[in-house]
This record gives structure tokens, C-alpha cells and sequence, in this order.
């Protein structure tokens, strides 16, 4: 063993020096810096043995009153077995059949639009049954803090028009809720963390006079799209991509305007494909209202999705009248308007987070509208037969907000409303958890079902 260095020893020993001289001295007796008596305990470390997962770790130290095997798991709630069709495409899935993709669309607001939570989700599901890419993005950043995890893009040109904000007011958004325009020279620049993509869909609208782009990897070209056509439709130019391909690039190239959505990006699977199609400021009549229901029902179509995510009330949770008296009524026809266009789809309505608020006291609080809201989303999912996930119970319940904001790190934002990357993190893994029960639950119901028709041929 080397020697120990001279002089950190020299300053160690200078401290205890000084800090016995109180102990010696009774005069000095009110300054003591060190009670020696536990100088020891501090040595006698032994860690806390625990067989939890990092976030029920966490979660345990943000509520240690209650039982860490209440955050294991918390259910879904599919008294209806509204899941199966999205359980069984991830049975193909986790099977690795040729192709097998499980796509996932959720539709959210504010802490999505920089994929926070789907983020978390996409990587936890795909880790576990494979990556299917990187899945849809806009053509451009509507908001400055827009992201999709692992695409980069730089964008330049494009008028944006989002649902929330219309200014044209067609409901023609295309799957994300945003529409780009440019008469020429926009352009998107897309950079690709992994390489190993092997195909790029451009999501855009065919018009009368319908202007054109251009689609590049890296410096090769992959065609040339006119947008142009006798009545107005969805459209969709599919490209398949050279090996290792970390650049590509859309581009207006002029005569007429184009109208663009985004990109999916794909590999051939098997594997996950998580779309997060967050909106900021967006509420439930987004997509009940705001949403042309042809065109909204032509995106969905297209990108045939094996389970939806319905996730608002936050924006709405500062309006109670609205809550009591639209809410219900507008998240029905979010799922009439589902159903109609994807009948066999699954459809899983997720709750909000806690969201906080100072009371007289200064104490953060619930928002006592959020109890509310919540309450009438697993009525209405029960009374629609869909699947609800109460992410707000699952996070810890009234007051979750203000003991994130003491956490440490802090986990919620100083709105007491939007989640910081750690506490996103906890909450895409609930999610995660949750739909890998309910899949550990469908597939147990499905062999008992199974042993119970081979008892019945025995007999």
C-alpha cells in the first residue's frame, strides 16, 4: 500500500487537533465541533438492503409512510379486456415474428411535447421487446423545447399552424395535430442517433395546385413528391433508407405550396413503435372538435396503431365548470371518433399527474378540480368499456406535487404542474409497468382459458 500523502494527513490531523481543544478545555465547552462519541457510528455503515426496482426505490422515499409494494405495480384498470388487441400484437411481438410491430400512438399535452414520459416509456418497452425506430416526429419544432428522443432536427421556412393555435382552421393536422407550409425553400434537417433505420414515411396533404418536395440521405436523393391531386387527401411518400443513414432531409422545391406533417421512422422489427403526439395548451376538444373527423380518421387509418393513449386534463384541470359541464361529452366523442375509424384498436385513457397549487397557508396543494376530473375519466372509460390508467393514485395521490417539489432532485417544476426529467422518468415507468402487468395478466387468462378447453376434450 503506497504511502499516505503527507500533507492531506498533516491537514486531517490540524482538524481533530482543534476540534478536541473545546473537549479539553472547559471554557470552550459551547464549541464543540464534534461529539465523539458517535465519531464512530459514521464508520459503521451498512446499506439498505432493498429488492426494489430504482423507481419503487424512489417512490418509497417520497412516501415512506406507505408500503413499497404498493408501487410495484399499479393496474391498469380493463375490467372489459379492452387491451387485448394491443396485448396480442405484443405477444406476436415479444414472439420475434418476422415483422411483428406493436405501435403505440399517444396523444397528450404539454409535458409530452418534449417527449417526456413517452420518451421513458418507448425506451422501458423496447428494451424489453424490441425496437420497431424512433416512430413519428413534425417537420419542425412548434415550440421551442419540442423533441422527439433520439431525432435531432434543424428546420427552417415553415409557416406553422398547430390545432391550438389555428389560423386556418381546416382541422386538416395530420396525426400530430401540426401543419407546415411552405411555396418553396423550407427545408428539415432530421439527425438520427442510431443508424439503423430502413425506412422514412413524409406524412403530407394532396391539394389542387399542390406545390412539391424533395427527400435527401445524406447527400443521395430519394425522390421527388408532387403534392398536387384533383381533390384534397391525405398523402404519404414512403423511402427506403441506405444502410447506417443518420441524416435525412425534406425540402420545398417550389411550384405551389406544400402542406407537411412529419415523419415516421421505422425498422422492420420485431419490435415497438412509441409515437408521442403531444400538443402544447392541448385539452380534450383538440381532438374532439379541433380535428377534421375524415382527415383525423385517414391519419389513423394509415398508421394502424395496436393501442391509442387519450391522455389530457391538465389545461382543462383550471376550468370547473368546464369539467362538469364539456368534459364527459368531449372525451366520449374523442372515443366515438376512435372506434369509428379503428374498431379492433385498443384505447386506454390516461389520467393526468397531481397538479398543485399554494393554499392560504403557503402549502402545496391538489387542485381539488383534479380529483375531480379524474373521477368522471374512469366513469366514462368503465361506461365505454376502454381501459383507464389513474396516473395521478399511481404517482402518490393528493399532494404528490408538493413533496416532488421538496425532493431531491426536484421532480416537478415550480408551476407544481410540469414534471423535471426525473420525475417524467417515474411516471413513463408506471406506465410501463402497468401495461407489462396487464400483458402478464392476459397472457396467464389466455392459458387458463386454454387448460380449461383441453380438460373439456379430455372429457
Amino acid at each position: 500500500m503506497p504511502p499516505f500523502p503527507p500533507k492531506p494527513a498533516l491537514a486531517i490531523l490540524t482538524f481533530l487537533a482543534i476540534a478536541a481543544v473545546p473537549n479539553v478545555l472547559p471554557p470552550l465547552k459551547d464549541y464543540q465541533l464534534l461529539q465523539w462519541r458517535n465519531t464512530l457510528a459514521v464508520l459503521d455503515f451498512i446499506p439498505r438492503k432493498t429488492s426494489l426496482s430504482p423507481l419503487a426505490d424512489e417512490q418509497l422515499r417520497l412516501r415512506p409512510d406507505v408500503d413499497a409494494s404498493h408501487y410495484r405495480v399499479f393496474p391498469v384498470n380493463d375490467a372489459n379486456n379492452a387491451l387485448d388487441h394491443f396485448f396480442e400484437a405484443l405477444e406476436r411481438t415479444e414472439r420475434k415474428q418476422p415483422g411483428a410491430l406493436t405501435r403505440i400512438v399517444h396523444y397528450g399535452d404539454s409535458p409530452t411535447t418534449a417527449d417526456m414520459i413517452t420518451g421513458d416509456a418507448r425506451v422501458l418497452l423496447q428494451q424489453r421487446y424490441g425496437d420497431g425506430g424512433h416512430g413519428f416526429s413534425l417537420i419542425a419544432k412548434p415550440w421551442a423545447w419540442y423533441e422527439h428522443r433520439g431525432v435531432s432536427l434543424n428546420a427552417r421556412g415553415w409557416r406553422i399552424d398547430p390545432a391550438t393555435q389555428s389560423q386556418v382552421r381546416d382541422g386538416m393536422f395530420g396525426l400530430g395535430g401540426v401543419s407546415f407550409y411552405s411555396p418553396g425553400g423550407a427545408s428539415t434537417h432530421f439527425r438520427l442517433r442510431d443508424p439503423d433505420h430502413t425506412s422514412v414515411e413524409v406524412y403530407f396533404l394532396k391539394t389542387r395546385g399542390g406545390g412539391n418536395f424533395s427527400v435527401f440521405a445524406g447527400e443521395t436523393k430519394l425522390g421527388d413528391v408532387s403534392t398536387s391531386a384533383d381533390s384534397t387527401a391525405s398523402g404519404f411518400a414512403s423511402f427506403q433508407l441506405p444502410p447506417g443513414t443518420r441524416d435525412i432531409e425534406v425540402r420545398s422545391t417550389g411550384g405551389g405550396t406544400v402542406r407537411l406533417f412529419g415523419v415516421t421512422l421505422s425498422k422492420p422489427g420485431p419490435g415497438v413503435v412509441y409515437d408521442s403526439l403531444g400538443l402544447n395548451g392541448a385539452y380534450v376538444s383538440v381532438p374532439s372538435r379541433m380535428f377534421q373527423e375524415k382527415h383525423w380518421a385517414e391519419q389513423l387509418r394509415h398508421r394502424q396503431p395496436d393501442l391509442i393513449i387519450i391522455n389530457y386534463g391538465t389545461n382543462e384541470s383550471v376550468y370547473a365548470k368546464f369539467i362538469e359541464q364539456s368534459y364527459e361529452k368531449e372525451l366520449k366523442e374523442i372515443i366515438r371518433r376512435v372506434r369509428a375509424s379503428l374498431p379492433a384498436t385498443s384505447i386506454l385513457v390516461m389520467s393526468p399527474m397531481d397538479r398543485g397549487q399554494r393554499d392560504a397557508s403557503g402549502d402545496v396543494t391538489t387542485n381539488p378540480a383534479i380529483t375531480r376530473l379524474v373521477h368522471i375519466q374512469e366513469r366514462i372509460a368503465a361506461e365505454t368499456r376502454v381501459a383507464f390508467f389513474n396516473t395521478y393514485q399511481a404517482m402518490g395521490g393528493a399532494g404528490t406535487m408538493g413533496r416532488w417539489y421538496e425532493a431531491e432532485p426536484r421532480l416537478v417544476g415550480a408551476d407544481f404542474t410540469h414534471p423535471m426529467p426525473a420525475g417524467a422518468k417515474l411516471v413513463g415507468g408506471l406506465l410501463h409497468q402497468a401495461l407489462f402487468d396487464g400483458y402478464n395478466r392476459h397472457k396467464i387468462r389466455n392459458m387458463r382459458a386454454g387448460l380449461k378447453t383441453t380438460e373439456r376434450h379430455k372429457r
